[in-house]
């Protein structure tokens, strides 16, 4: 917004709203700001609605129930504030793949709001009926795929490319938009199944939030791009912003659901984010990376499938309970271990990702 202001009124645009690292830090800080500092009052806001907190699951660890049952939800709702207030002061607005991100963020925290709403009134943990909430997050990733296909050249339209090979691309021609709808949902549904314990998404999500800016950087380069001989996307270094905005939001919420929680991410900010993360890896070219770079989401939503199938095939489980962030509390872990140890595998994943645009 500042840029098109500044393109509006003045002759030439100050060099350094050019600066996309300039903007990226300073949509950082501005994000960080609005969550830190409208923190209190929203935890206040959502608390006088909701007296009694988020209903807990009768299976999870004893001590959920005991200390998380007065602890609010619905805390995405400050995310989703401070992600698009920074988005939009910090960005070109003119640049359409910050709208298709934007657009699957705040589309998908509106579904994950409904689902937390009917939680709340109704007083326990069915929200909105899992096959809507597919039908309507595919059906949005249908059509922001639509929309991304648009500004990729003729080469990469229809194509997958993999990490540590040059040229290796696969043309999946009409059945690209199943499998890009397909990153885009399950990114989402992964962070929703990650948020289990206080911390436990929204640092994971700073991180491939941090890696995918410099993706995006590096990928909208067109020198960068060929240099590491990565897919050159023209507009998407413009993400970086955007992924500088999440970034700072994220570490804004972070200060209140550090353990013990003051408030709750819910469905509102998980799906929100693990949509975006999902839409920005799609629009970068770089679906199979988000698997390496997210590989903690990618355990926790194996290990429900594992622990699930297992059990229609034998009435047995393998893990004490799914996702396995609480088995490992069903075995003894404090809370605050699970977290920290988590998050270490959340950088190692993140570094081997990273380590994919140099090793090819």
């Amino acid at each position: 917004m500042l840029f098109i202001l500044f393109s509006a009124f003045l002759e030439k645009v100050p060099n350094i709203f050019r600066y996309l690292t300039f903007r990226t830090m300073a949509a950082l800080v501005t994000a960080f700001l609005i969550s830190f500092s409208c923190g209190p009052a929203f935890i206040r806001y959502v608390k006088k609605y909701q007296k009694e907190g988020q209903p807990i699951r009768a299976e999870v660890p004893t001590h959920h129930s005991l200390e998380k049952k007065s602890t609010p939800t619905m805390g995405g709702g400050l995310l989703l504030m401070a992600l698009t207030f920074s988005t939009m002061i910090w960005t070109d607005l003119q640049n359409k793949t910050i709208w298709i991100v934007l657009g699957i963020a705040l589309f998908y925290g509106g579904i994950g709001f409904c689902d937390d709403f009917l939680k709340l009134s109704r007083r326990n943990t069915k929200g909105l009926r899992g096959i809507y909430k597919l039908l309507l997050q595919a059906a949005s990733a249908f059509v922001a795929v639509h929309y991304a296909q648009t500004l990729w050249p003729e080469s990469l339209v229809s194509h997958v490319t993999f990490p540590f090979f040059k040229n290796l691309l696969l043309d999946l021609s009409w059945a690209f938009p199943l499998f890009a709808a397909f990153v885009i949902v399950g990114a989402s549904n992964a962070v929703n199944l990650t948020d289990g314990l206080d911390g436990l998404a929204i640092a994971p999500m700073i991180i491939g939030a941090t890696c995918f800016g410099l993706i995006s950087y590096l990928g909208g380069n067109a020198k960068f791009a060929v240099y590491l001989q990565i897919p050159f996307i023209s507009g998407c270094g413009e993400l970086c912003v955007l992924c500088g905005a999440l970034v700072g939001a994220g570490l804004g919420f972070l200060w209140y659901n550090a353990p013990p929680a003051m408030i709750i991410m819910g469905d509102t900010g998980s799906l929100a984010l693990g949509g975006a993360i999902g839409m920005i890896s799609v629009i970068t070219k770089h679906e199979i990376v988000l698997a390496i770079i997210g590989g903690l989401f990618v355990l926790e939503t194996v290990s429900v499938i594992i622990q699930v199938g297992y059990f229609k095939l034998t009435k047995k489980r393998i893990f004490l309970m799914a996702p396995i962030h609480h088995h490992f509390e069903k075995k003894g872990w404090k809370e605050q271990t699970v977290m920290v140890r988590f998050w270490i595998i959340s950088i190692m994943f993140a570094l081997a990702g990273l380590s994919t645009l140099k090793l090819r």
